[in-house]
């Protein structure tokens, strides 16, 4: 059985070294498009390919605006030669359990599409998102999971609607996670989604502090690896700055989620 990863990326210089490299060695391939970061995500990249060669294929494709962001999707997904694909993001890094765990799954089903649930830093890397902050139901599982895994055997998929809402269906136009063959896996990977990812503007920066990690928190075995002096230290702590913004509006969030602890 084999194994694809699909990324697109735009300015994605902080995490993109970790993310890639925490799921390289458990795929077949890693397909990488570009669509025109101006930051360092190009370089970084190139550095992952001298060390992986041929298990990443890259494409700097430009530019998109959201319809045409869909239609790269799509094309990854028909020229991706494999049996399953695994969705990965320039901003989610994996712990080596989850990824193991989640393809051993794979390898054991025929068909279907796997949800994992995700842990979100908020301020920066030491403070994590509280439950009630992001929450989405998918066949009545409430939380912060998200599709990860296709089998390409489901008839007819596909990618549909623009950037922000775009999805997979199948030939009868279901969207995937309606589908009886979605399977819920506890596997979960660190999405720093609203961390500063790069040194361009970052708009999905959300200046809200999280809970302290505790002590025995483990983070994704990968950003304590050694990297290259181009790819910037994920340790970085929350600027002055941002700190006082974040303790402002932290409490303000939480009364609006109904959360007062």
């Amino acid at each position: 059985m084999k194994i694809w990863a699909n990324t697109i990326v735009h300015n994605e210089e902080n995490f993109i070294w970790f993310a890639i490299m925490s799921v390289v060695d458990f795929v077949d391939k890693v397909l990488i498009y570009d669509t025109g970061s101006t930051d360092k995500t190009v370089e970084i990249i190139r550095e992952i390919q001298k060390i992986k060669g041929k298990k990443i294929e890259f494409r700097e494709i430009g530019e998109v605006d959201k319809y045409q962001f869909t239609k790269a999707r799509q094309e990854m997904l028909d020229y991706s030669d494999c049996d399953w694909i695994l969705i990965v993001d320039g901003d989610e890094i994996w712990w080596e359990e989850s990824i193991k765990s989640l393809i051993k799954k794979i390898k054991n089903i025929k068909q279907g599409s796997i949800f994992v649930p995700f842990i979100v830093p908020v301020g920066d890397i030491y403070h994590l998102q509280d439950k009630f902050a992001g929450r989405y139901n998918i066949q009545g599982k409430v939380g912060n999971f998200s599709l990860k895994a296709i089998s390409k055997k489901i008839p007819g998929l596909h990618v549909d609607l623009p950037y922000g809402m775009e999805g997979y269906f199948d030939k009868n136009n279901l969207p995937i996670q309606r589908r009886k063959d979605c399977i819920f896996l506890n596997t979960p990977y660190f999405h720093a989604t609203h961390l500063k990812r790069s040194s361009k503007k970052n708009d999905k920066y959300k200046y809200e502090l999280g809970k302290k990690v505790g002590k025995d928190f483990k983070f994704p075995e990968v950003l304590s690896e050694l990297a290259p002096e181009i790819v910037p230290s994920p340790w970085q702590k929350i600027s002055t700055i941002n700190l006082i913004k974040s303790q402002i509006l932290t409490p303000l969030k939480k009364i609006r989620r109904g959360v007062l602890n």
